[in-house]
């Protein structure tokens, strides 16, 4: 069976590819952090670059979502996985090599991050599109789990693993570790069994096709409240992305560490654990299209993300407030990984199975739509004053009053014709 060979090799170069995808941001932005040492930019370039090139990501999805979901239901999902790291390897060339262009260095770093998100954007609607190609359909919960749960630990390791390549070698040698990622990811998307394709798939309209889907997905009350709810996920990881170095140095005091950056990318892996607990229990405890409890997890979710901003209120001293901050983010990440799963998996199960590169692609659009409003949000308030810990309160508030609205229905059973009576007469 494909999927005994692909599933393995899917896992394994999805971690990768993702944990190169936070190690390239970390990577430019420890360069503008060292810029911002040595006196050479602003503290108002330095805040800028911290939101705008982690847009640089986003933006293709927005983009290129039209593209991505025609090429991944028309042609074989494994052949585009290979494709978004191929494209995530020119990303990357294309960094290393404005490294000695002077001062236009780091905007051709951004350049090739962009391009990096291309590759993402690709490979996005693949990697969840051909789980139903590759498993039966009862394993399907646990699998988007474990993907889950690898891509989330995968982004925040890259996190700290480019943080600490930055900190101590290069560039040049940090570019060299990303090129033996993406190579790596793309020759296990290579060995994979090759997928089957839909020929029947055309070009024309496809930008018509794909709105008109998107359209088709919220025109279905209980598809289209789930794709709202994904949605509230990565709004929630958009804005802790832009938010969590300013909490940590902040409220937790870690600006005066001379390791701030490491200090603070150690906080995220307990996120990580958080997310890895809450998406291994959504496979044990929900059935696929199983979604009465997420209301719920949202519910905790907010209150815990509020806990966040609360936290320099209490008047603690910064070790106990140190570690309630690691158990409010695992509370975050465990809560999260309960209220996600069980959206993705009914999404993939109850879509059109002829079109679920569409969907995903839809899916991966509206998300990204979300978090770069989001991130437009965050840019205002902080512009207006707002602290870390304020900024993490009206996340709580959103989350809290989009959950409260997000009422999903049941699933409807399938209707069935009335059964003849057997006529047992002679």
């Amino acid at each position: 069976m494909a999927g005994s060979r692909n599933y393995p090799l899917l896992l394994a170069a999805q971690t990768l590819g993702a944990f190169g995808d936070q190690f390239v941001l970390a990577v430019i932005l420890g360069q503008f952090t060292f810029m911002k040492v040595r006196g050479e930019i602003p503290e108002a370039d330095y805040q800028l670059a911290n939101a705008v090139y982690p847009m640089l990501l986003f933006i293709p999805y927005v983009l290129g979502a039209p593209l991505t979901g025609y090429l991944n239901d028309r042609f074989s999902k494994t052949r585009w996985l290979l494709g978004g790291n191929i494209i995530k390897l020119v990303g990357t060339l294309i960094a290393m090599a404005s490294l000695s262009s002077g001062p236009g260095a780091m905007a051709w770093q951004g350049v090739g991050y962009f391009i990096v998100g291309i590759g993402a954007c690709i490979y996005g609607p693949a990697k969840y599109g051909i789980l139903p190609e590759i498993l039966p359909l009862e394993r399907l919960v646990k699998a988007n789990g474990t993907v889950e749960m690898l891509t989330l630990l995968a982004i925040l390791l890259g996190g700290l693993g480019g943080a600490k390549m930055i900190d101590h070698y290069p560039p040049v040698a940090c570019y060299g570790v990303l090129l033996v990622l993406f190579g790596t990811a793309a020759v296990l998307n290579a060995c994979m069994t090759v997928t089957p394709s839909n020929p029947d798939v055309r070009w024309q309209n496809s930008v018509g096709a794909f709105f008109g889907h998107f359209r088709g997905l919220f025109a279905q009350q209980r598809l289209g409240r789930v794709l709202l709810g994904t949605a509230v996920f990565w709004i929630c990881g958009a804005v802790f992305k832009m938010n969590f170095n300013p909490w940590g140095a902040e409220t937790l005091n870690y600006k005066d560490s001379p390791t701030v950056n490491t200090d603070i990318a150690l906080l995220g892996l307990w996120l990580a654990v958080g997310v890895m607990i809450g998406s291994m229990l959504a496979g044990q405890l929900h059935r696929v299209g199983e979604l009465r409890w997420t209301q719920r997890y949202g519910w905790m979710l907010a209150a815990v993300i509020a806990s966040l901003g609360l936290i320099n209120h209490l008047g603690l001293d910064a070790h106990t407030q140190r570690k309630l901050a690691v158990a409010g983010l695992i509370g975050v990440g465990l809560f999260a990984g309960l209220f996600l799963i069980p959206l993705n998996a009914a999404l993939q199960a109850e879509g059109d199975p002829w079109k679920l590169g569409k969907t995903i692609a839809c899916q991966n659009f509206q998300e990204n739509v979300a978090m770069t409003l989001s991130g437009g949000l965050v840019a205002f308030a902080t512009s207006r004053g707002a602290s870390a810990p304020e900024v993490f309160l009206g996340l709580a508030a959103l989350v809290f009053v989009t959950v409260t609205l997000l009422k999903i229905p049941e699933k409807q059973p399938p209707s069935c014709p009335p059964r003849r009576r057997r006529n047992d007469g002679p």
